[in-house]
């Protein structure tokens, strides 16, 4: 009789669910990654540069859809200065001067592409490879933990002393504005230029709530994809695609909303240094911060990790595919409706994070959907995860634990020209189904 029930209840589900929406993961009516994202940008042809942005940019200035630009060197929008990009506008950044544009503090960037035709800032290569240029650094006047303000001079070579001014970043500006991005890819960015310094796709440092940040999509990256250092942001659909560092990091007392947003990694695009999906820390080292200030807060929901293996089982045995969440010591991290597939494992809290209440009620995980992982949520360096499981296995928060692989699990992950990486539609609810059918 029970079975009978449940084949019943599945079906009836089935049916009223078949046109509603799933959920978890990244969400909408209609794919939101078409038209303007581009999973094979060495494909694309966008000519020769026509006008070079160089030095230091001194008043308002637009850049126009007709031309195609090319970044030399460190270029910066100065304080009080807005910078104008129309949609389809073709930025290349310049492989032989490590080019980068920084809006300085102060300063700021309209860059408000739209579906059908985004703004693109790519490599000048030929043919593109991660870490061809540096990339996008926006510095604003919000706060941040460490003690006074911050520099990002030390990512950025050869720089002119006149110019130093020009990377300071932090105040107390919590709503301060430092433009809009909009309908925006980054591609190729990311250049190493010392010894474990990298260049990010795009950096945000003490950021305030009034800038706009949705529908950008940085690929190929040859470090962090988008990295947060303070401020208070709010991130929508966002895309990191191979990157060969951390799709999303927070850093430095950020408070940060990210909703909607998808990272694809390929093991085989890895830099190899233990990098994931989202990173969320409040400091690197605890003698650069004020524990007076905030500490690092990030809300996320409706977020879509996926490690893109044909075999996950081969890529795990050689190290090459690590866990998709790391979260650090003195942070809050809360994270719902969101799908972590193909990771080793899915989640890993810092060891110095000892598992109490106190802890575990600033960590959360509700409404999850983990596939396919080696593994669900451990202490670092901990193999017994018992603890762990059973606090978020409770029927409380709704987490949901599957084995499929990723033709099974995503509408078409495997279409390169026109990919969707939402979920199937009644995935969770077989799942679920399932799941209580064994507790029972």
């Amino acid at each position: 009789m029970k079975k009978i029930t449940q084949i019943v209840l599945i079906s009836l589900i089935s049916f009223s669910c078949g046109f509603a929406q799933q959920e978890k993961g990244i969400v909408g009516e209609m794919n939101w990654l078409n038209n303007w994202t581009d999973f094979k940008p060495n494909q694309k042809d966008y000519g020769e540069p026509t006008q070079i942005l160089t030095g230091t940019i001194t008043e308002d200035t637009t850049l126009r859809k007709g031309e195609v630009y090319l970044l030399l060197g460190n270029v910066f929008v100065t304080p009080g200065v807005t910078l104008t990009i129309e949609p389809g506008t073709v930025i290349f950044g310049d492989y032989k001067t490590d080019a980068s544009l920084t809006v300085a503090r102060g300063a700021s960037i309209l860059a408000k592409g739209n579906p059908t035709d985004p703004i693109v800032f790519t490599s000048n290569r030929s043919i593109g490879k991660p870490g061809d240029w540096g990339g996008i650094i926006i510095l604003g006047e919000a706060p941040i933990n460490k003690y006074g303000s911050g520099s990002v001079a030390a990512y950025l070579p050869d720089l002119k002393p006149a110019n130093y001014a020009n990377t300071n970043y932090g105040g107390d500006k919590i709503s301060s504005f430092s433009g809009e991005l909009k309908y925006v890819r980054i591609e190729y960015a990311g250049k190493r230029v010392a010894q474990d310094t990298y260049f990010n796709g795009l950096l945000l440092a003490s950021v305030g709530s009034s800038t706009v940040l949705e529908h950008i999509m940085v690929s190929h990256c040859g470090e962090d994809s988008f990295e947060v250092w303070g401020g208070n942001v709010s991130l929508n659909n966002l895309v990191s695609y191979r990157s060969k560092g951390t799709d999303f990091k927070f850093n430095y007392g950020t408070a940060s909303l990210i909703f909607n947003s998808l990272a694809v990694r390929s093991p085989y695009a890895s830099n190899g240094s233990g990098d994931k999906c989202l990173e969320v820390l409040s400091y690197n080292s605890l003698d650069e911060i004020d524990f007076a200030k905030s500490k690092t807060a990030v809300d996320a929901s409706n977020l879509t990790f996926l490690n893109s293996s044909d075999d996950l089982e081969s890529a795990i045995a050689m190290n090459l595919v690590h866990e998709a969440i790391f979260v650090g010591p003195n942070t809050e991290f809360n994270i719902s409706k969101s799908v972590i597939s193909g990771f080793n494992p899915a989640v890993i809290l810092d060891e110095s994070i000892k598992v109490n209440q106190e802890n575990l009620d600033k960590i959360s995980f509700k409404e999850m959907y983990f596939n396919n992982c080696n593994g669900n949520i451990f202490v670092e360096n901990n193999s017994n995860n018992d603890d762990l499981e059973n606090y978020y296995g409770n029927r409380t928060f709704f987490n949901v634990y599957s084995k499929s692989n990723n033709t099974e699990t995503f509408i078409a992950s495997e279409n390169y020209k026109r990919p969707d990486f939402r979920l199937r539609i009644n995935k969770i609810i077989a799942s679920n189904i399932d799941r209580d059918a064994l507790d029972d």
